[in-house]
């Protein structure tokens, strides 16, 4: 009877106690008498292949279910053809590998396209090399395999599992390469939707993050960037995986979970051009701070926004939502300034100027309105008298004097 013959070491065959140098799998395995080992195979090799397969499934969780469909298919096969592929070659020096390694190679392209790791291929590989080694020990023993041929069969065995492995990650590094653009493309998907509000449900929404690599946060605001070719340098902001990009849209726009920790970074590499920063809303409503941020943008380029670098419009929010009906915003001005009609265009943008001053001082302070508008307290109070006389009782209306206060802060052409 063998004693316990552990695990050997790989690169080195021994057959008969005779040290061999070799180069595959397939050289070493070439060394065994088919016909001496054979008739020891036969009866386990069923009762191996499920072994190998069942303790796959415990310890590897994500192979942890039904071996049904194709998942069982795949499994299944995958284990018959790793063990048989050895069976049938032993004592050959010339194999075909062709169909195996193309198997094989698929097996990886499937656990990439899974989003499964290849850790986890590692470990069932590992895991089934170890069971097939303890069946064929124990057989072997018990039936008097020499030592030697056990030995040999041993050193083949872990390195065949070793080429199995590279095999399955050639294949999974393939994918891999091949699907960067697939990715990419994924994501700028995922990103139109969000900035679109198209998407059918929250569901849709985290099957299609998953399957690009960017973890559905709860929260996140859009960044639109100024789209003039006039004014642009050809820019590509460097930013972190976690940021959606896209450059190509009538308004490029960038997704993120926190826009301001990018902000100076944007700025920098983006001078040449004015960016808005949404604010945070909840990720299914993304194209709402995108609306804000597109909105924000256009109203700076007529004029009617601070001219900044970085607009924030959670600091613009009472601006924007003035100017986010231009025809319900025309119509308040046009019946709350009708007073001032009669004016020559030069009168009316200084009572205007004033009415609006006198409507953000508490109190209505001469004093304090004349220092914001840099003329003398007694212009001031003639201005004040003029439009006390144009709009009467109404400037006492507090509904009134919000309609002022909305159509004066409104873009002039509105």
């Amino acid at each position: 009877m063998a004693a316990d013959l552990g695990q050997p070491h790989s690169g080195t065959a021994q057959h008969r106690g005779a040290p061999v140098h070799a180069t595959s799998a397939q050289d070493i395995f070439a060394l065994i008498d088919p016909e001496e080992f054979a008739q020891h195979l036969a009866p386990i090799t069923r009762r191996m292949i499920k072994d190998v397969i069942n303790e796959i499934r415990v310890g590897v969780s994500a192979y942890d279910r039904p071996l049904e469909g194709e998942f069982g298919k795949v499994i299944v096969t995958s284990v018959e053809k790793a063990i048989h592929h050895v069976i049938d070659n032993l004592g050959s020096s010339e194999v075909d590998r062709t169909g195996w390694e193309e198997w094989f190679r698929e097996l990886g392209r499937r656990q990439f396209r899974s989003g499964t790791s290849m850790d986890v291929m590692h470990s069932a590989v590992g895991i089934g090399t170890q069971v097939a080694w303890r069946h064929l020990r124990v057989s072997g023993e018990s039936l008097g395999v020499p030592t030697g041929t056990l030995f040999t069969f041993a050193d083949g065995l872990f390195k065949y599992s070793d080429e199995l492995a590279a095999t399955v990650s050639a294949g999974y590094a393939e994918a891999a390469a091949n699907s960067r653009d697939g990715i990419d493309h994924r994501r700028r998907r995922l990103h139109r939707l969000l900035v679109s509000g198209e998407a059918e449900s929250r569901q849709a929404l985290v099957e299609l993050a998953s399957a690009t690599d960017w973890p559905l946060p709860e929260h996140v605001g859009v960044v639109a960037i100024e789209h003039d070719p006039a004014r642009t340098r050809n820019v590509t902001p460097e930013l972190g995986s976690d940021v959606l990009v896209d450059l190509d849209g009538t308004v490029p726009s960038l997704v993120m979970s926190d826009p301001e920790q990018y902000v100076d970074a944007l700025r920098e590499e983006l001078a040449c051009r004015r960016l808005a920063v949404g604010p945070v809303v909840a990720v299914e409503e993304a194209h709402t701070s995108f609306n804000m941020a597109r909105q924000a943008l256009e109203l700076a380029e007529r004029g009617h926004m601070p001219d900044e670098e970085v607009i924030m419009c959670a600091d613009r929010l009472a601006d924007l939502a003035i100017s986010s009906d231009e025809y319900l915003l025309r119509r308040i001005s046009e019946t709350a300034l009708a007073p001032l009609s009669g004016l020559t265009p030069k009168q009316r943008a200084r009572m205007s100027e004033t009415l609006l001053a006198w409507l953000g001082v508490n109190d209505g302070c001469v004093t304090d309105i004349a220092e914001r508008l840099g003329v003398h307290p007694q212009t001031v109070r003639y201005r004040l008298g003029k439009l006390r006389e144009l709009f009467g009782e109404s400037l006492d209306d507090p509904e009134q004097r919000l309609r002022l206060e909305m159509a004066l802060r409104a873009p002039a052409e509105q």
